[in-house]
């Protein structure tokens, strides 16, 4: 979480533990990483919009998805630029840039930049998929993914 803003959606830890699952917690509260290829969404080609699953902020689209071949979702763009913010990281020995929901302050995966793949921006989006959900086109909310313990559980997990 950035340190020196103020988001819209902000609650304690024990808050969030009571909302989210441990992996979800894990992930989301504390910039953890699921395990490669598990995700829901890595392979995932609905069409919908994918959204934080600790707030529910639209993030990405599920046109700007492509096919990384890296274990995880990975999109081009976020829905809007003022959907995410970017902080530094300096974890793991090197420099990259982390992303969070805008709205919450949750960590979502981080952004990569010129590795090659063909994209309107070349740039990767490497999200974990245990911080989305997706709402698929033309389902009625109801139906749709909602920031819920059950999700995960229905997955099977992704850890």
């Amino acid at each position: 979480m950035s340190e020196n803003k103020t988001y819209a959606v902000t609650k304690t830890d024990q808050e969030w533990r009571d909302q989210l699952t441990p992996q979800e917690f894990a992930v989301l509260r504390q910039a953890g990483t699921e395990r490669p290829f598990v995700g829901e969404f890595t392979d995932t080609t609905t069409e919908g919009v994918y959204a934080c699953r600790a707030c529910g902020a639209e993030l990405f689209r599920s046109e700007t998805k492509f096919e990384s071949h890296c274990g995880w979702p990975s999109f081009y763009a976020p829905l809007a630029e003022d959907r995410v913010d970017y902080v530094e990281d300096n974890s793991l020995g090197r420099t990259r840039t982390e992303v969070l929901c805008a709205n919450c302050g949750s960590h979502l995966g981080h952004v990569f930049e010129g590795e090659g793949y063909e994209t309107p921006t070349d740039q990767r989006f490497c999200m974990n998929s245990i911080s989305l959900t997706l709402e698929p086109s033309g389902q009625p909310a109801a139906l749709a993914g909602t920031p819920a313990k059950s999700q995960t559980a229905r997955s099977g997990g992704t850890f």
